[in-house]
């Protein structure tokens, strides 16, 4: 499958912005069954400087400084992405989690997908023992982990409510596994926190997911939106099909494996480590924030 992506973000600010420095996290990642076919980035007012570097992770962050006052800052992503993953595995197959958790700390690898990184707490993402017990419920002895973890997407999908205005970006988590609602990054978060408190290793996965308007009608512009789920690792030999590999996309928002209809931007720890935009303005006033995002298959047009 092919897709055009579109995310616009604007901000527009209460008093004017006399500087500003940004960290843009929005072109695609390659790999995993995704390829980028062309990427760019439009940003106003335009910056009077701008670098690019790829973060340990694999993320490629571009980052702007803007010295021009203003009060509207907008940026365009814009990309066509190739993604052909494998079909997944049946959710009981692949060794058990204990094998899993005894080969992720003996793995003697520090590459930026080594599971070492995904084992431990991070910012957004600490151990919490009633997260750990609730995951634990789906992790009977000897069950592989690739059908455990499965299990689990399922079960937070059963339990928890997505209420948008149930939690903010910066709600801890143990407030959102308490009010058993939030959006997808609550949902993944609480699932990493599972993970990793049974010794399993587990990414943040940012990126969108391709939605199908109703029948008959047409594709609103802008109505998409961003999107996360979590990656656990289930050992380094194992893929499902006999290839080797290790890491699967689970959904816990929606309940099913990452197949074609998920698209990549960056994974890491936790969401502080992919925000699709972070930085500092230097203004005293508030902000309002507006976010579009298109996702359309090369067989559809874009309104």
């Amino acid at each position: 499958m092919i897709y055009s992506l579109r995310h616009l973000t604007t901000y527009r600010y209460a008093r004017t912005v006399r500087y500003a420095r940004c960290n843009l996290r929005l072109r695609p990642r390659e790999g995993d069954g995704q390829h980028v076919l062309a990427s760019s980035i439009t940003v106003t007012p335009v910056p009077k400087g701008r670098g690019t570097r790829e973060e340990y992770f694999g993320p490629q962050t571009l980052t702007l400084t803007i010295d021009q006052p203003h009060k509207v800052f907008s940026v365009e992503a814009t990309s066509r992405v190739s993604v052909a993953r494998a079909a997944l595995p049946d959710p009981e197959s692949g060794p058990s989690w204990e094998a899993v958790r005894e080969a992720a700390l003996a793995l003697p690898t520090l590459g930026a997908d080594s599971p070492a990184h995904f084992l431990f707490p991070s910012r957004r993402v600490p151990l919490a023992a009633e997260v750990t017990e609730y995951a634990r419920q789906s992790f009977l002895p000897g069950r592989s982990a690739y059908g455990a973890a499965f299990d689990l997407m399922n079960r937070i999908r059963a339990d928890f409510r997505f209420d948008a205005k149930a939690t903010t970006v910066s709600t801890p988590l143990t407030k959102a596994f308490a009010l058993k609602a939030g959006v997808c990054q609550d949902f993944a978060h609480v699932m990493i926190a599972g993970l990793r408190g049974l010794g399993l290793p587990a990414a943040y996965v940012s990126g969108y997911l391709r939605t199908r308007p109703p029948a008959g009608q047409p594709r609103l512009r802008g109505a998409d939106a961003s999107h996360a789920w979590v990656s656990v690792w289930c050992g380094r030999d194992w893929h499902g099909d006999g290839s080797e590999g290790g890491w699967f996309g689970l959904d816990p928002t929606n309940d099913c494996g990452v197949r074609d209809d998920h698209i990549e931007l960056a994974r890491g720890r936790d969401y502080g480590d992919v925000a699709p935009i972070d930085g500092i303005v230097s203004s005293p006033g508030g902000q309002k924030l507006k976010v579009e995002v298109d996702v359309v298959p090369e067989d559809e047009e874009l309104p």
